[in-house]
C-alpha cells in the first residue's frame, strides 16, 4: 500500500482546501513534518486514519470534533486521500456528520456522514462506492488490515507504540488479541468448559439414575420375600453400602423370583389337568341328556304325524279332482272368452249408431252404403274450393307485407328529409372539438417517453434492491471465508511452533552434561528443552499449508464475489437516479395515467376526423337515398294494389264454397267425420254378427266335453279346479308327511336302540358343572399368581440390568469427566496448568516471540549491543495472568530487568524497534500486504545525538525499497538532517496551512 495524495478542507485546524503530495517525496524516501505546537501535524495523520476508516482513534471516535472549528456553518468539510494498492490506483472522499443551518425557517438539521469510493480506469476516475458502509466493507477487501492493526503497521501515533511495550500483561493481552484475530480461542476455553459441566452433570445424573433403579429393584426384593419364601435373606437397604453389594443382592433376588415362577408353572400344569377331566366328564354326561331329549321329541313328533293321517288323506283327493278338471279348463276358458268377445262386440255396435246419429239426426242409418257414395261425391268437389282459400290467406299475407313495406319507405324519406336539415350544425361541433384535441399527438409522445425513462429507473432501483441481498450474503460469505482463512494460517503457524518446539526437544535428548551442544558449543545444559507433544510430520505441515492456501483462495474468490456484487448495487442505484422503488412506483403510475389520458386524446381527434368527412359526405349521400326512395315507393304501390285486385276474385270463390260453415276447411272437415262415422257402423254390424257365431260354437264343444268327464256340469268343473300354486301346495303337503313319518320312526328306533340301559330317568347335570367351575376358579387363580410372579422376576431382571449398565456406564463417564476436566483446567489457565496460561495466552505468547526476534535486529543496531527484548512466561504476583511478559536483557550487567527501568530515550527506541518488528508480523499475517509508506509521530526529542544518529540509519533502512517514512517531531538535528519537509503553520486568521517542500525554521 502507497499513499500518494491527501486534501483536507474544514477538517481539524484547516479550513481551506490544503493539498499534501506524497508522491513528490518518494526520491528522497523520508520527510519530516514540522511546525508549530498545536498547529496541526498529528491532524495530516487524523485526515489519512480519517479517510480510509472513518475514525480518528485519539478523538476515542467523537467525529463531530473532527469539523474545523473556523467553518462557517455552510462551509464544507471534506477529506479526499489517494492511494496505490492491488495494483490499482484508488480515491476515497469522506465527510464527517454535522449540524448545519436550515435552508427554510430557523434551527440546524444533521448533514449526514458521506463516503465515495472511486478507482482509476482509462476513461478516469470510476465510482465503485456510494456509502459509508459499501465504502467501509470495499476497503477492508483492499487494504486488508483493521484499523488497530493500520495504527500498528503504518500509522504509529503518539505514544501508541511506548504503551505495547510497557504494558502489563492483561493490557498487552488486549492489543495483540486485537491485532491477531485470537478471540476464538478465548471461545475454545469457555466450550471446553462448558464440556465439563455437562460431563459432571451427566455423571451425576447417571448415578442418579442407577441409584433410582437399585432402589426398585430393593423393593420389588422385598416382594419376591413376603409372597414367595418367607425364610430366606433379604439384603436391608443401607445408604452406606456399595453399589456392587447392592447389584449382588438384586442379582439373588432375581434367582428367587424365577425360581418361585417355576414352582407356580408347576402348579398351574396340575390345575390344568383337572380342568380337563372335569370339563370331558361333563360333556359325556351332557351328550347321555342330550340324546334322552331327542328320544323323547321323536316320540312326541311320531304321534303328531299320525294324528294328522286323515287330513293328508283328504288333500290327496283334492289333488286328484283337480288334476281332472284341469283337462277341461281350456274348453271353459274358450267359452268364456267368445261370450265376452261377443258383449265387447254388441257395445262398438251401439256407439257407432250413436255416433252416425249425432252427425246427422235425420239419418236413419238403415241404408248405410249409398250414404257412403253420396259423402265422398262431396268432399272430392272440395278440394278445389280448399286450394283457393290456402292461395287466399297467402295473399292477404303478402298485401301486409307490402303495405308495410310502402309505410317504411314513406318513414325513411321523411327521416332523411328531417337529417339533411341537421348536417351544417354537426360539421360546426366536430370542427370546435377538434380545434381543442389540437397538439395530443405531440402530449402523447411526451408521456410516452416519461414512461419509459421512469419505467427504466424503476427497473433499475427494484435490480438494485435485489442486489443489495446479494451483496449483504456476498459480504457475509467474504467475511466467513476471511474467517476460515484465519483459522488455517493459525492452525498451520501452531504446527510450525510445534514443528519447532519438536526439534528442539529432540536436540535435547542429545545433550549429554560435560560434552558441547551442537547449536551453541555449552558444556553445560540447566533447562534442556522438554515437551510431550506428538511429533508434527512433514506431511502435517503440507497437509496444513495446503487447507491455508485452499482457506486463501476461498478467500479471494469470496472477495471477488462481494466485489462484484458491490459494483453491481452500485450501478443499479446510479442508474435508478437514487430515488426508492416505492417513489418510483407512485411516479410510473403517474406517468402512465398521463399516457393514457394523451392516447385517449389521440384516438377521440382520429375518431373525429374520419366522423367529419362522413358528415361532409352526408347531405350528397341523402340526396342520392331520396331519389332512391321515390322511384321504390311508386312500385311498392303499384304491386300492393294489384295484389289487392287478385285477393278480390279468389274471397269471392271461397265465399260460395263454404256455405254456412267459416272456411271451406270446416266444411270439408264435417264431411269427412259424417263418412267415417258411416263406415265405423257398417263394420261395427259385421263384427257383432260374427262374435256371436264364436260364442255358439264354443258353448257346444265345451259341453261335449262335460258329458264325456265325471263332472255333472259346468259348475262342478270350475269348482274343482285349483290354481298351479294350490295344487303344488296340496302334492307338496302330502309328500312332506309320507317323508317326515318314515324318517321319524328311523330316528326313534336308532334312539331306542342306543338308550336301551340308560332307562327314562334324565341325567342330573349340576354335579358335573360344580366340578367344572372348582377346577375353572383353580387354573384361574394359578395363572394369575403365575403371570404376576413372572412380570416381577422381569421387572425385577430388567432393573437388574440396567443397573449393571448404569454402574458400567458411570465408569466410562467418570474416565471422561477427567480427561475433559483437566483438558479445560489447563486451557483455562487453572491447575494442573502451573504456568496460568490460557489457550489464546500460549498462541499469543508464540507471536510474541517472533514479533521479538524481529524487533531485536534494530534494536540491536539502535543500542549498539547493549539491549536485547526477552519474552517471559514467567509467573505472574499474586495470581495475575501471566505468558505475555517483556523483559531487557542488559548486555553490560548480563541481568534482565524491566522495560520500566529504561530512561526515557532508551524506552523511545524500544518501543519504536518493538513497533516495527510487531507491524511486520502483523503484516505477514494479513497476507504478506505490501507496505510503501509509513508515519512516525514524535518521541525523538528524548534521544542524545548519537542514539539519534543510530535511530535515524534505522529509519533510512527503512526506505530501502521504495518505501516512504514520515516523520513529525520538533528536534531542530533533524530539520537539517531531513531536506524534505512539510511544514504545518497557523495563519494569523486562525485557521492553519501546509507548506510542503520548504524548510521553514519553526521558532
Amino acid at each position: 500500500m502507497k499513499l500518494h495524495r491527501l486534501e483536507l478542507e474544514g477538517f481539524g485546524p484547516f479550513l481551506d482546501v490544503q493539498q499534501v503530495d506524497f508522491d513528490a517525496f518518494a526520491d528522497d524516501g523520508i520527510f519530516l513534518i514540522t511546525g508549530r505546537t498545536g498547529a496541526g501535524k498529528s491532524s495530516v495523520l487524523d485526515g489519512v486514519c480519517y479517510a480510509l476508516f472513518g475514525g480518528v482513534p485519539r478523538y476515542d471516535g467523537a467525529e463531530r470534533r473532527l469539523r474545523s472549528d473556523h467553518c462557517e456553518p455552510d462551509d464544507p468539510t471534506r477529506v479526499t486521500l489517494e492511494f496505490s494498492a492491488d495494483g490499482d490506483r484508488w480515491r476515497v472522499t469522506r465527510s464527517p456528520e454535522f449540524e448545519r443551518p436550515k435552508r427554510r425557517g430557523g434551527g440546524t438539521t444533521k448533514e449526514p456522514h458521506r463516503a465515495l469510493l472511486e478507482v482509476l480506469a482509462p476513461e478516469g476516475w470510476t465510482g465503485v462506492a456510494a456509502r459509508p458502509v459499501d465504502v467501509a466493507a470495499k476497503l477492508d477487501e483492499i487494504l486488508g488490515l483493521t484499523q488497530q492493526q493500520f495504527l500498528q503497521v503504518i500509522l504509529l501515533a503518539q505514544n501508541r507504540f511506548a504503551r505495547f511495550l510497557l504494558a502489563k500483561n492483561d493490557e498487552r493481552l488486549g492489543l495483540l488479541r486485537t491485532l491477531f484475530g485470537t478471540r476464538s480461542f478465548e471461545q475454545y476455553a469457555t466450550d471446553l468448559d462448558e464440556r465439563r459441566k455437562r460431563a459432571q452433570e451427566m455423571l451425576a445424573a447417571e448415578g442418579v439414575e442407577v441409584a433410582t433403579l437399585l432402589d426398585e429393584a430393593e423393593r420389588l426384593a422385598a416382594e419376591v420375600h413376603v409372597d414367595g419364601h418367607p425364610g430366606a435373606d433379604v439384603a436391608v437397604v443401607d445408604g452406606a453400602r456399595g453399589v456392587g453389594d447392592r447389584l449382588a443382592d438384586v442379582v439373588r433376588a432375581v434367582e428367587r423370583a424365577h425360581y418361585r415362577v417355576d414352582t407356580l408353572a408347576r402348579e398351574n400344569a396340575t390345575v390344568d389337568a383337572r380342568l380337563d377331566a372335569a370339563l370331558a366328564a361333563e360333556h359325556e354326561a351332557r351328550s347321555l341328556a342330550e340324546r334322552q331329549r331327542a328320544r323323547q321329541a321323536a316320540r312326541t313328533e311320531l304321534a303328531d304325524l299320525e294324528a294328522r293321517s286323515e287330513t293328508i288323506a283328504s288333500a290327496r283327493r283334492e289333488a286328484a279332482t283337480a288334476a281332472e278338471a284341469e283337462a277341461l279348463r281350456p274348453a271353459l276358458e274358450a267359452s268364456a272368452s267368445a261370450r265376452q268377445a261377443a258383449a265387447v262386440a254388441a257395445e262398438r255396435h251401439v256407439a257407432a249408431a250413436s255416433r252416425v246419429h249425432e252427425c246427422d239426426e235425420d239419418d236413419t242409418g238403415d241404408d248405410l252404403a249409398p250414404r257412403d257414395d253420396a259423402l265422398t261425391a262431396l268432399l272430392a268437389r272440395g278440394e278445389a274450393a280448399l286450394a283457393a282459400e290456402l292461395s287466399l290467406a297467402a295473399l292477404d299475407h303478402d298485401l301486409v307485407r307490402l303495405q308495410a313495406g310502402v309505410d317504411g319507405l314513406e318513414s325513411e324519406r321523411q327521416t332523411l328529409v328531417g337529417s339533411r336539415a341537421e348536417v351544417p350544425e354537426l360539421l360546426a361541433a366536430l370542427d370546435q372539438r377538434l380545434t381543442e384535441l389540437s397538439g395530443a399527438d405531440v402530449r402523447r409522445e411526451s408521456a410516452l417517453a416519461h414512461r419509459d425513462e421512469t419505467a427504466r429507473r424503476l427497473e433499475a432501483a427494484r435490480e438494485a434492491a435485489r442486489l443489495l441481498d446479494q451483496r449483504e450474503q456476498a459480504d457475509l460469505a467474504s467475511l466467513v471465508r476471511a474467517d476460515d482463512l484465519q483459522r488455517a494460517i493459525e492452525a498451520w503457524t501452531t504446527l510450525l511452533r510445534r514443528r519447532l518446539s519438536g526439534a528442539a526437544i529432540e536436540l535435547a535428548h542429545e545433550l549429554v552434561d560435560g560434552e558441547p551442544c551442537a547449536v551453541c558449543g555449552a558444556r553445560e545444559h540447566p533447562r534442556p528443552a522438554r515437551g510431550t507433544d506428538v511429533p508434527v510430520s512433514d506431511a502435517d505441515l503440507a497437509a496444513a499449508e495446503e487447507r491455508k492456501n485452499a482457506a486463501a483462495e476461498s478467500d479471494r474468490l469470496a472477495s471477488d464475489a462481494a466485489r462484484v456484487a458491490r459494483d453491481a448495487h452500485t450501478m443499479a442505484a446510479a442508474l435508478a437516479g437514487g430515488e426508492s422503488v416505492d417513489q418510483l412506483e407512485s411516479r410510473l403510475a403517474a406517468a402512465e395515467t398521463a399516457l393514457a389520458d394523451a392516447r385517449s386524446d389521440v384516438d377521440e381527434a382520429d375518431r373525429l376526423r374520419v366522423d367529419r368527412d362522413r358528415a361532409a359526405d352526408l347531405d350528397a349521400t341523402i340526396a342520392r337515398r331520396l331519389g332512391v326512395l321515390t322511384e321504390q315507393l311508386a312500385g311498392a304501390r303499384q304491386e300492393l294494389a294489384l295484389a289487392q285486385q287478385r285477393a278480390d276474385a279468389l274471397r269471392a270463390e271461397v265465399d260460395a264454397a263454404r256455405g254456412d260453415f267459416a272456411t271451406v276447411a270446416a266444411r270439408q272437415h264435417d264431411l269427412r267425420t259424417r263418412r267415417e262415422a258411416v263406415r265405423g257402423l257398417l263394420a261395427a254390424r259385421t263384427a257383432l254378427a260374427n262374435a256371436r257365431d264364436a260364442v255358439r260354437a264354443a258353448d257346444d264343444g265345451l259341453d261335449a266335453l262335460v258329458t264325456a268327464s265325471s263332472f255333472a256340469d259346468r259348475g262342478a268343473v270350475a269348482a274343482a279346479l285349483r290354481s298351479t300354486a294350490e295344487r303344488r301346495r296340496l302334492d307338496t303337503s302330502v309328500a312332506e308327511h309320507e317323508a317326515a313319518l318314515a324318517a321319524t320312526r328311523q330316528r326313534l328306533l336308532d334312539l331306542e336302540l342306543t338308550l336301551v340301559d340308560a332307562g327314562d330317568e334324565p341325567v342330573d347335570l349340576a354335579p358335573f358343572a360344580a366340578e367344572v367351575a372348582s377346577a375353572r376358579e383353580a387354573v384361574q387363580s394359578t395363572a394369575a399368581a403365575h403371570a404376576a410372579a413372572r412380570a416381577l422376576a422381569d421387572r425385577l431382571r430388567s432393573l437388574a440390568q440396567r443397573a449393571d449398565a448404569g454402574h458400567a456406564s458411570i465408569a466410562a463417564l467418570s474416565d471422561e469427566h477427567a480427561v475433559v476436566a483437566r483438558l479445560a483446567d489447563t486451557v483455562a489457565g487453572r491447575a494442573p496448568n502451573t504456568r496460568r496460561m490460557t489457550l489464546e495466552t500460549f498462541v499469543l505468547a508464540a507471536e510474541l516471540e517472533e514479533i521479538v526476534t524481529r524487533a531485536n535486529l534494530r534494536l540491536e543496531h539502535m543500542s549498539a549491543g547493549r539491549y536485547r527484548l526477552q519474552h517471559t512466561d514467567a509467573l505472574a504476583a499474586r495470581g495475575a495472568a501471566s505468558g505475555l511478559g517483556l523483559e531487557i536483557m542488559d548486555a553490560f550487567t548480563g541481568q534482565c530487568r524491566p522495560p520500566q527501568s529504561l530512561s526515557g530515550g532508551e524506552t523511545f527506541l524500544t518501543s519504536l524497534a518493538l513497533a516495527l518488528g510487531l507491524a511486520e508480523v502483523v503484516t505477514a499475517r494479513a497476507g504478506g500486504l505490501r507496505l510503501d509508506t509509513l508515519f512516525i509521530d514524535e518521541g525523538f526529542g528524548s534521544l542524545d545525538d548519537d542514539t539519534l544518529d543510530l535511530a535515524m540509519r534505522t529509519l533510512d533502512e527503512l526506505r530501502q525499497g521504495g518505501r516512504t517514512v514520515g516523520v513529525i517531531s520538533h528536534v531542530a538535528s533533524m530539520r537539517d538532517q531531513l531536506p524534505a519537509q512539510l511544514n504545518v503553520s497557523a495563519t494569523t486568521r486562525g485557521p492553519s496551512v501546509i507548506r510542503q517542500g520548504v524548510a521553514a525554521a519553526v521558532g
